[in-house]
């Protein structure tokens, strides 16, 4: 592997000696409320249609759940999912980080929704532990190419490896490497689309700053991601490819996306790492390696935000894919349901845990695969 390749460290024990288990979510927004409500809060203004200070948000999650304290310690927004985290012990943490981490105040035109968050604010992500930050996204530009510096910059000093955007192509694409116990490697590949929202002019060249962009979901496109993939590729590794892709809302997966997914696992990819959309998606089991079409929301200020109810967009997922060393072969995959609420996650009642089981069961079904509930309150593939 290239050796300018970021080599993160392990975070904990494995749930089984034999397994190596990975967490991974769906979008991290600490940015606009969030920020706010942190100790470090930065300019609150915003340029969007309806809203132009970002404490608008915190006012609508309050009218709907009640007060949030002002300010809260680095680690509410993550509430209980701290201590799910520390349950599970995954060897390697894994979020889309969709915020820019900069005091910027020139806003990337042609945008109608802008995430910020203070660079003084950063240690609310570090309480997570993540080994490795995506960031292949439609947001990490949105204070523009000096944003996107500033955020490299931050993460970068915090060792918290981000990927998926860089100083230049080679950078943006350079996947990260986290060492396992043992012998082997996580390998994280990180890459967005179009369909995500992601502007074409984003995409990171060889004398331009940007993210990892694919221009489309065609046979070619796979083929460059699996060669990048058997580059790196030792025989001991596993691989991680987090792609940014879809529309927000709605359970359908596009044709286009299923070949694409399934070309990537043809070709060495063992974990599929889908987000976007802003709830759960279908999950699918292809030769043995699971393909997570969309991870949902999972911290950011939606909380308030009217529309679309039928989603229930508050539900979030902890996922938690256990899979075996050197076959990169699927043990399981297990996942913790919690609830957005005075923007912090809680636990999701066991009749919120049921109304996630029982969608995710029914739009998964047509990929052959079975959700259950079990009795701790967590659901698995069957």
């Amino acid at each position: 592997m290239d050796e300018r390749q970021v080599e993160a460290g392990r975070r904990g024990p494995s749930m089984a000696d034999e397994l190596t288990t990975i967490f991974l979510c769906g979008d991290v927004m600490l940015g606009r409320g969030i920020d706010q409500i942190l100790p470090n809060p930065g300019d609150p203004a915003l340029k969007e249609r309806f809203v132009r200070d970002a404490r608008t948000y915190v006012d609508l999650a309050e009218a709907v759940n009640g007060a949030v304290p002002r300010p809260v310690d680095f680690s509410w927004p993550w509430g209980d999912a701290l201590g799910v985290l520390d349950e599970i012990a995954p060897d390697v943490r894994v979020v889309n980080l969709e915020t820019a981490i900069t005091s910027c105040s020139r806003f990337a035109p042609g945008k109608g929704v802008h995430y910020r968050m203070s660079p003084a604010n950063l240690p609310s992500l570090s309480v997570a532990r993540p080994d490795v930050c995506v960031l292949a996204n439609n947001h990490v530009l949105d204070f523009g190419r000096q944003g996107l510096e500033d955020t490299l910059e931050a993460l970068t000093g915090a060792r918290l490896c981000p990927i998926g955007a860089g100083r230049d192509g080679p950078g943006a694409w350079r996947p990260a490497a986290v060492t396992l116990p043992g012998s082997g490697r996580v390998l994280v590949f990180s890459f967005g689309t179009t369909s995500s929202g992601i502007p074409e002019s984003w995409a990171a060249t060889d004398r331009r700053p940007g993210v990892g962009f694919v221009r489309d979901l065609s046979d070619a496109a796979a083929d460059e991601i699996v060669d990048r993939v058997q580059q790196c590729k030792e025989s001991d590794d596993l691989a991680i490819a987090s792609i940014h892709w879809g529309s927000n809302w709605g359970y359908q997966v596009l044709r286009e996306q299923v070949r694409f997914a399934h070309r990537l696992v043809d070709g060495g990819v063992d974990i599929v790492h889908g987000h976007s959309s802003h709830h759960p998606r279908p999950i699918e089991v292809y030769r043995g390696k699971v393909v997570l079409y969309g991870c949902g929301d999972f911290v950011n200020d939606y909380e308030g935000i009217k529309g679309y109810e039928e989603y229930r967009h508050d539900l979030r997922l902890m996922y938690v894919v256990a899979v075996r060393p050197g076959t990169g072969e699927l043990a399981g995959v297990r996942m913790a349901p919690m609830r957005a609420c005075r923007m912090r996650l809680r636990r999701a009642s066991n009749a919120e845990a049921m109304w996630l089981q029982g969608v995710l069961h029914r739009v998964s079904r047509g990929f052959g695969t079975r959700v259950a509930l079990e009795a701790d309150g967590m659901l698995v593939l069957k």
